[in-house]
């Protein structure tokens, strides 16, 4: 029988106690019966008990026990002797429960049209300037013959295929465009590698915390996922263990190890020199497939200065310079990259890729015919376009985060001086701790308060991190700062 951690229904019930109308047991119990009726919880599936649940959502017990009421009464929930409250709805019993990613996107399209709303809960970056501009230089012309077949092109347009190709190789990385899968986003990318070589069951290695989309992902798969480390990517006791590593192996290889060496989310650790050299060489020595996320790597900022804690040195990055994967240093046959153009120019550009061996292209490509055909060809050539003009806008994109970084270390240093962070080497947001507080009960009172965050549970394969928040400071420190002294308040509520 199918349980639902707290922490993972706690995600999904984004939004229930500001929304709908009567008492808060009425709407938490709305809630759920919605969660059943779509089918985002499996039918079946067994609810937290009453008190974890009043824990976690940051409410009183006879609120959660109302509740469960008013679902037992309507005939949504069924209470089995010694086994707790079972949700009655659509879906197949022991079904996969999502993470709620979805969910948080339903919810800021909601919190846009909610005057005093302050939204921290994406790193998404506003688009660059360079994007419009590749659109309107699109002509006639660059369609050309393109125009003359039916507009399908499963493995990606050729220029595009063969651009990315030439990304890699001016990176010193070999690689031919038909090494290229050419992909929605790496979203897609992480989706299409889960299906295509995990089976049901199978041990696939992850960093402790690490990106959910990729665990959901896998876990949408049916992988068995296996934490290493416990705050980003490294060695030792600040990231993910290669002596662990090793360990593991010595009892059977796991099908797959998933690592984001560079510009790590949600941290935005990077991995220095020694740490690629060594991890390389046991990824090698083990002869383990190996998956690189590289989709936030082009937002490296080049330096690894201490923050609050012990930094990772990222190492000296020219801003102009494009990140070389982790897994150059690998047979091409036991490793694939994933990679994008959104992170760095804008999330509506949604073009990402796959590097792996022809052999591993093919059967991503043919799954992928399954679900989309092809990627949108006016999207690719705008893409196309925007290879040409990477170097600038790296340049463009780092300094702007740096700032932004500063910022936002600068605005928590003054008002919340006992919150601890380490200085990120890359990406659009600071890791932070918040000692002595639940985060997931913190970002429940939130956003009964107009604040929209995201607890570090939600990137840990076992519920961890919950003493961690997420704040992005890529669209500036506004948002931040207004939100800050309601996360204050909740935080010392939370602790309570």
């Amino acid at each position: 029988m199918a349980r639902i951690a707290s922490t993972r229904l706690s995600r999904l019930l984004t939004g229930w106690s500001s929304e709908g109308p009567g008492p808060l047991p009425r709407r938490l119990a709305d809630a759920l019966r919605e969660l059943a009726g779509r089918g985002d919880v499996a039918g079946g599936t067994v609810l937290p008990s009453q008190r974890e649940l009043a824990l976690v959502l940051g409410v009183s017990r006879s609120t959660v026990t109302a509740a469960y009421g008013l679902l037992e009464s309507e005939g949504w929930l069924e209470s089995v002797r010694g086994s707790g409250s079972r949700l009655r709805g659509s879906g197949t019993v022991d079904g996969y429960v999502t993470e709620g990613r979805l969910v948080s996107f339903d919810a800021r399209s909601r919190a846009a049209a909610t005057a005093g709303t302050a939204d921290l809960s994406s790193g998404a970056l506003p688009g660059l300037g360079a994007v419009g501009d590749a659109v309107g230089a699109l002509t006639r012309g660059d369609l050309g013959t393109l125009l003359e077949d039916d507009g399908y092109h499963p493995y990606g347009i050729p220029a595009l295929r063969e651009g990315i190709a030439t990304y890699y190789r001016a990176a010193g990385v070999p690689t031919e465009a038909g090494q290229i899968l050419v992909t929605s986003g790496s979203q897609q990318a992480v989706w299409l590698v889960a299906q295509a070589l995990v089976e049901p069951g199978d041990t696939v290695v992850v960093e402790n915390p690490t990106y959910r989309g990729a665990l959901e992902a896998l876990r949408a798969r049916g992988a068995r996922l296996v934490p290493m480390g416990g705050d980003g990517p490294g060695g030792g006791t600040d990231g993910a263990d290669v002596a662990a590593l090793r360990r593991l192996c010595a009892h059977g290889r796991p099908r797959l190890v998933y690592l984001q060496p560079t510009a790590h989310n949600p941290t935005g650790r990077s991995l220095d020199g020694a740490a690629r050299r060594e991890w390389q060489r046991v990824l090698a020595a083990q002869d383990l497939f190996t998956v690189e996320d590289t989709a936030c790597a082009e937002l490296a900022l080049g330096d690894g200065d201490a923050g609050r804690g012990t930094a990772v040195s990222a190492g000296t990055v020219p801003d102009e310079a494009a990140p070389v994967p982790l897994v150059a240093g690998l047979p091409m046959g036991s490793s694939v990259t994933v990679g994008t153009l959104s992170k760095l120019f804008w999330g509506g550009l949604r073009v990402g890729w796959v590097r792996a061996s022809p052999q591993v292209v093919a059967r991503l490509a043919k799954i992928k015919t399954s679900v989309d055909l092809s990627c949108s060809v006016v999207d690719q050539l705008v893409a196309v376009r925007l290879l040409d003009t990477l170097p600038e806008a790296r340049a463009r994109r780092r300094a702007q985060l740096r700032g932004q970084r500063d910022a936002a270390e600068s605005l928590l240093l003054a008002e919340a001086p006992h919150w601890e962070w380490t200085r990120p080497a890359g990406g659009p947001a600071l890791w932070v701790r918040v000692p002595g507080t639940d985060t997931e009960t913190l970002a429940q009172l939130a956003r009964r308060h107009g604040v929209s965050v995201v607890p570090g549970s939600a990137f840990s394969p076992v519920d961890g991190f919950r003493d961690r928040l997420r704040l992005p400071y890529a669209h500036g420190t506004d948002a931040l700062a207004a939100a800050l002294p309601t996360l204050l308040e909740c935080a010392e509520r939370a602790a309570g």
